[in-house]
C-alpha cells in the first residue's frame, strides 16, 4: 500500500512539473493571461469572446449579445449591439489617424480638411458596416425566463476600409488638392498596429 501511495504520489508531482513547465513555456509566448479567478467568484465563459475575437493589425472586430422572447429578435439586437460597439471602435481610430495624417502635412487650413475628414469617415463607416463578415455566432435558450440569447462576433477587413476611404477622400474637392494616398496609408498602418489585441 505505501508503495502504491509513493508511485501515486511521484505521478501527480511529475504531471504538476509538467503542467508548471508549459504553463511557463506560454507566458514565454505572451499568450493572454487573465489571471486567476478570485475565490470568491465563479467564471462565466462567454461565446464568441475571447483573445481570437479581438481586433489585430489587419481586421476590426466587435462582439455583441441579445436577448428576446422572439428568436430572430434576439439575434438582430446581437448582431446591432457587435455593430455598434464595432462603429465606436473604428470611429476612435478613424478620428486619431485623421488627427495625426493632418498634423503630418501641409495644408493651410486645418481644422476645415479635419471637419471634412470626420464627416467622411462617419459616411464611409456606416456604409462598410452593412458588409461586415460574421465570424462567430451561438443561440442559447434561458432556462428561467424562455428567452433566447444570441452572442455574435463581426469583423471589417482593415484594407477594405481603407480602400473605401481612398476612394471618398479623392473624391472631396475640399480634400483633393492636399490629399495623399501613401502618406494616409502610412499612418493608418501605423495605428492599426497600436490598436490591435484591444
Amino acid at each position: 500500500m505505501k508503495k502504491l501511495v509513493r508511485y501515486a504520489f511521484l505521478g501527480v508531482a511529475t504531471l504538476s512539473l509538467a503542467f508548471a513547465s508549459s504553463c511557463g513555456s506560454k507566458k514565454d509566448k505572451k499568450e493572454y493571461n487573465p489571471g486567476p479567478t478570485p475565490d470568491d467568484e465563479i467564471e462565466v465563459t462567454l461565446p464568441c469572446t475571447g483573445p481570437e475575437y479581438f481586433s489585430t493589425n489587419e481586421v476590426f472586430r466587435g462582439t455583441g449579445t441579445g436577448e428576446s422572447l422572439d428568436q430572430m429578435t434576439a439575434r438582430k439586437k446581437a448582431l446591432s449591439n457587435a455593430r455598434a460597439a464595432l462603429a465606436t471602435d473604428i470611429s476612435s481610430l478613424m478620428q486619431v489617424v485623421g488627427d495625426n495624417y493632418i498634423k503630418s502635412t501641409e495644408v493651410n487650413n486645418k481644422e476645415e480638411v479635419l471637419e471634412r475628414f470626420e464627416q467622411n469617415s462617419r459616411t464611409i463607416v456606416n456604409q462598410k458596416l452593412r458588409g461586415v463578415r460574421q465570424i462567430c455566432e451561438k443561440a442559447t435558450k434561458v432556462k428561467a425566463t424562455g428567452k433566447y440569447k444570441y452572442y455574435v462576433s463581426i469583423e471589417l477587413s482593415g484594407s477594405e476600409l481603407v480602400d473605401a476611404y481612398n476612394e471618398t477622400l479623392s473624391k472631396d474637392e475640399s480634400l483633393k488638392v492636399d490629399y495623399n494616398y501613401d502618406k494616409f496609408k502610412e499612418t493608418f498602418d501605423k495605428e492599426m498596429k497600436n490598436y490591435s489585441g484591444k
